[in-house]
């Protein structure tokens, strides 16, 4: 299939665009790569050091005989319900290892921090630096610099974008990402918010909200709705950096176990006798590109548009928005997953999965083909689904047709043709809306602003009935509603998740609402039309600060503007506001936030990936 001309100019360049730094990347890394393999490249102490906890066997086994040795990174932890089943995955690995006649080590452990617990509280406004943090902890790790291959093990938001940054760093290493899956379907998605909406309305108590979140979140594994967590693996497996299929088969599934050894078979099968294909050459801007696209083929979290521009720098490689909105423009919307639909990822699975998108992407002529993957059967290994037969063995097929076409759909009737993803520009800056699941009619809303110096203002606002008759008192019907000082080097960059049951009430009374901020959303917006990592910031400067009370505010998502309807003198004149001092205070102390001083001192923008190690 010829590749599409929109994907094939995109990728040209970016090609072209990142030739002076993925060229140095390049030669960085056949420099490593060309050393003496593992652990003979270190001296006598050295080695001693690194296999004194050994079994004898096993130190036999590196240093005499010379065998691979794998290092394991891994984000376990039983605070977070995806990561859970990691803490049983190293003897598994270690076993395999053995069987294969190799050698597996825990290299390090790295930090893993659940946004579903801190949302809305500030141990949140540590959550988008957990990132580059984990990224830290991935070099440290690898440091020891005694390993042939990698294994990272992790799952969630900012855990697999930091693994991957970090192990981007080690591109001489051959590495392959191991998922532990999602947990089984509890509570629906839909009923979980609307019982949400009904709490924030004050129809229900905690009691009730508590039940229904609980019934929910059940069990070990991935939250089930299409987030962030989910996203990266939907990714990871565009990029090939999986075994096959594996990304959502659930923790409790007999063949969960296997796809876990066969991670340590491939990344074994990578070696500089047969097919020596290290992590640095497989995530090319083939590989980015792809990545994208499966993002908008599938409405995934708009948090990618900025961890993708992070990893892909860490490749050498340099993406932008525009790019992902020029993609956006030709890639069909194959997928409907809540928050964009009613089914969870366990219905996105059943009913095809990713085997079935990447097919018709690749079908289509959407997506790279003739890619490097940590397989040697390349990109077209990952369009089929993973099943273990009687004997034990794991086999892959085709997915076939889609088995339910209100979750997954083929090109040829797609649920939209572009992905959903619009770039918005203007005096208010750069930004980006997921209107996958906003209604045509909220597509373009104009109306008076409110301006909000933190979400707890909002909420308060909501509560008080002050949104209501702000609504209701104006001739538009309707209300912008500007969050501020939210942008990495203010606070952090939270998601302003607690926002969208409120914003979702006033929207089903009728009004037409809208957010604009500096902070994050992960495509939990849903249905509200949400301009979000507005860039640049209100603290760096941005033009947020300049926006007032009452101030009529236009965002088209249609034509992808995203302004103040002012006098372009007056608006220029008006002097911005300054962040309150000791709202700017608070932000810096408490939870361990004092620590992460450095970090949003650094931080680039959003765009730039709200990078803290530049």
């Amino acid at each position: 299939m010829t590749l599409h001309s929109t994907v094939a100019a995109v990728t040209g360049r970016i090609r072209e665009r990142s030739a002076g730094p993925r060229g140095a990347y390049l030669e960085r890394l056949d420099r490593m790569a060309n050393r003496p393999p593992g652990l003979q490249r270190l001296g006598c102490a050295n080695v001693a050091h690194a296999v004194a906890g050994l079994p004898t066997n096993d130190k036999l086994r590196i240093v005499e005989e010379k065998k691979p040795n794998i290092g394991i990174v891994t984000s376990y932890n039983d605070v977070l319900s995806a990561h859970a089943p990691l803490g049983r995955y190293p003897d598994i690995l270690r076993d395999e290892a053995r069987r294969q006649g190799a050698n597996a080590q825990v290299a390090g452990g790295v930090p893993a921090m659940c946004d579903g617990v801190t949302q809305g509280t500030a141990g949140m406004e540590l959550s988008l630096f957990s990132r580059d943090t984990i990224a830290l902890g991935t070099a440290v790790g690898l440091s020891h610099d005694t390993f042939d291959a990698a294994l990272m093990l992790g799952v969630c938001d900012k855990i697999v974008p930091g693994l991957l940054i970090g192990a981007l760093h080690f591109g001489h290493v051959p590495t392959v990402f191991v998922p532990a899956g999602p947990m089984p379907s509890g509570l629906s998605n839909t009923e979980k918010a609307r019982v949400r909406e009904q709490a924030a309305q004050g129809l229900v108590g905690r009691p009730e909200l508590l039940a229904a979140e609980m019934a929910a979140y059940h069990s070990p594994g991935t939250c089930t709705f299409y987030g962030t967590a989910n996203s990266n693996q939907m990714l990871l497996e565009a990029m090939g950096l999986h075994v096959p299929g594996t990304a959502f088969v659930n923790p409790g599934e007999p063949a969960r176990e296997e796809l876990t050894r066969e991670a340590v078979r491939t990344a074994l099968a990578i070696t500089r006798g047969q097919r020596f294909t290290p992590i640095g050459r497989v995530v090319d801007e083939r590989c980015i590109v792809n990545a994208m696209v499966a993002l908008l083929a599938t409405g995934g979290s708009t948090n990618h548009l900025i961890h993708w521009v992070a990893v892909a720098r860490s490749a050498g490689i340099a993406i932008d928005w525009d790019d992902f909105s020029e993609l956006s423009a030709v890639v069909p919307l194959l997928a409907r997953v809540y928050p964009n639909g009613v089914a969870d990822v366990n219905g996105f699975q059943g009913a095809g999965g990713p085997g079935y998108v990447i097919r018709e992407l690749l079908d289509a002529g959407l997506m790279h083909e003739d890619v490097l993957t940590v397989r040697a059967g390349g990109l077209r290994e990952y369009t089929r689904v993973p099943e273990l037969g009687q004997d034990g063995k794991l086999r892959w097929s085709d997915p076939g047709a889609s088995r339910d076409e209100s979750i997954l759909r083929p090109v040829a009737s797609p649920f939209s043709p572009t992905g959903g993803l619009k770039l918005l520009r203007g005096n208010l800056g750069r930004s980006v809306i997921k209107i996958s699941a906003v209604p045509a009619d909220r597509h373009v809303i104009e109306a008076p602003a409110r301006v909000f110096d933190s979400q707890g203002e909002l909420l308060e606002a909501f509560h008080a009935g002050e949104l209501d008759r702000l609504c209701e008192g104006n001739g538009a019907g309707g209300l912008v509603c500007v969050v501020r000082w939210q942008g990495p080097r203010a606070n952090g960059m939270p998601e302003l998740h607690k926002l969208t049951p409120p914003l979702a009430v006033l929207q089903r009374k009728g009004w037409r609402v809208a957010l604009v901020t500096d902070g994050r959303m992960s495509g939990a917006s849903g249905n509200v039309p949400a301009a979000i990592h507005v860039s640049p910031e209100a603290y760096a400067g941005g033009p947020l600060a300049k926006v007032r009370d009452g101030d009529m505010v236009r965002l088209d998502a249609d034509a992808g503007v995203l302004e103040v309807l002012l006098d372009e003198h007056q608006w220029q004149a008006r002097p911005p506001a300054q962040m309150p001092e000791a709202q700017l205070q608070d932000n810096a102390h408490g939870l361990g936030r004092e620590l992460f001083a450095g970090m949003r001192r650094n931080a680039t923008s959003a765009e730039e990936g709200a990078c803290a190690w530049l």
